[in-house]
This record gives structure tokens, sequence and C-alpha cells, in this order.
């Protein structure tokens, strides 16, 4: 039992390659205009290195733009917003954040620069105020003033308002005692609190019905005004309006431009849109 309990905690007093709980690490202390910016990334997940996920992949989001990662599943979206968060590291290349590596920043500093809303929003069973108070985790302490205005950016503020015990109103486990357009305003209103400087969205509509992705997309688009945005869309009608486009197919990004420039080209990204225009034809006609 000694030797066991003993094996135990070597494993809980194990500092991981990763720490996000060290004070170790530069600070960001101020903004920059390329916020984020990748260079000749390459990267394989830890124990599949034979299995290049990216393959030099370049971006720069430039202060104040909406920039979206579009192409097909298993291109490598996912991983370039889990390389950003510094959830990995890179095999080479590199990420900056502000003009600074991500390997060289405190991990929970840099965490702290931005929020990511995804396709399935993970709520605990509590209040819908805990839930969104939650996103500002620390010593900071969280008005109800705060709580609200974050519910108001995210299109939240009306139906919250419509409930009985309107913020302390219980969610469920899961959120289960929501809907899925409703458990997604609150994750982003979550994500919002801590006014982020960069936002980061993966696939946040694609889980959702018509009706809830229309009132969810109207708050993503505010939440974006007046910061860096990355988006991930499976839906292309839902970043049309992005500053820029990046087209990524096999780990690679394949073409560049806004909307209007990439369906021009007739390329990877026009064939996508031709795809997803033919399909929803196709239901309409059913």
């Amino acid at each position: 039992a000694r030797i066991a309990a003993g094996a135990i905690f070597s494993i809980i007093h194990r500092i991981p390659a990763i720490d996000s709980t060290g004070d170790q690490g530069k600070r960001i202390t101020s903004a920059t205009e390329t916020p984020v910016q990748l260079d000749e990334v390459r990267f394989s997940y830890p124990f599949r290195n034979s299995n290049q996920v990216l393959k030099g992949v370049s971006i720069d989001a430039l202060r104040g733009q909406t920039i979206a990662l579009v192409g097909p599943s298993g291109s490598g979206k996912s991983s370039i917003i889990s390389l950003i968060e510094r959830f990995y590291d890179v095999s080479s290349g590199s990420i900056k954040v502000h003009g600074t590596d991500v390997r060289d920043l405190n991990t929970a500093n840099l965490r702290h620069q931005m929020s990511l809303v995804e396709q399935e929003p993970i709520l605990f069973d509590g209040t819908i105020a805990e839930n969104i108070a939650w996103g500002l985790a620390g010593p900071t302490v969280v008005t109800e003033e705060m709580i609200k205005t974050a519910a108001k950016l995210a299109n939240a503020e009306n139906f919250v308002g419509g409930l009985e015990q309107g913020y302390e109103t219980q969610v469920g486990e899961g959120g289960a005692l929501l809907s899925g357009g409703q458990k997604q305003r609150i994750a982003i209103a979550r994500a919002l609190i801590r006014d982020p400087r960069i936002l980061l969205l993966d696939e946040a509509t694609s889980a959702l019905d018509s009706e809830s992705e229309k009132v969810v997309q109207s708050a993503l688009d505010g939440a974006s005004k007046g910061r860096t945005t990355i988006v991930i869309a499976h839906r292309l009608s839902s970043i049309q309006s992005a500053d820029r486009i990046f087209v990524v197919q096999g780990g690679q990004v394949q073409e560049t431009g806004s909307h209007a420039q990439l369906m021009e080209k007739k390329g990877l990204y026009y064939e996508l849109a031709q795809q997803q225009t033919l399909g929803v034809a196709r239901e309409e006609n059913a």
C-alpha cells in the first residue's frame, strides 16, 4: 500500500511539460497589430509522430479582424486552435501571440487573453449566473453587473429575463434544462465576461437547428466586434463576412482570400460552397 501511495503522489506532484498553474514565463502587457501569428507550423500529436497533422501552416490574424478556417473534416483546423491555446506545442515553426512565442509566455496569462466557444458547450450543474461567472475564474470579484453585461452581449438577456428565477435558474447537469441555443448563448456570455482580446470559435453553431443558429450567430457577430476573432466553420454561410478566409486541406493552407475572391478563383473553397448549396437545394426539394 505504501509503494502504491508513493506512486500516486509522484503522479499528483508531477509538473506537466505545459504548466498552466506555474509562475514562470513572460506576461503579455500590451497588444500588437498582429495578435496571432503562425509561421511554418508543423505538428504531430504525441505518440502519433508518423501522422503529421499540420505541414507548414502560416496564418496571421490582424488586430480587430475576423479570420475563418474552413476545409474538409480532419484537415487540421481544430488542431490550430489547440496550438494557439497551447494545449500542445508545435513540432516545428512558431506561434506568436502579441509578438511573443507562446512557449515563452506564462501559460495562464496566455489563456487569459483569449476565450474559446466550442461546438458542444459545457455547462456545470448550477445557476445561469454561476456558469457565466466561471469564465472569470481567479481572484477577480464577479459582480451582478458584469454577468448581466456579458449576457446582453451574448443575446442571452431576453431569454434569461423570461425565466421565473432569472439568473438564479438552475441549468441542470450539462445544461440539460436549457435548449441547445440557450446553452450556447450562456457559453458565449461566459467567454465574454473576461473581455478577451482574442475570441476563438470552433464550429460554435454547427450543432444547432436553423432557428437557433440565427440567434446564436447574431450573438457571435456582436461578440466579435473590436476583437481578433478566429472562426472554424462548417457552414460557409456563417463566415462570408470574414475579413479573410484560410482554406485548409491535408494540413496545409491551400487558399486565402475574402469570400468573393475565393469564389472568383473557383478552387477548393468554391467547390465546398457548391456542395453546400446543392445540399440545401436537395433538402428544400425533398
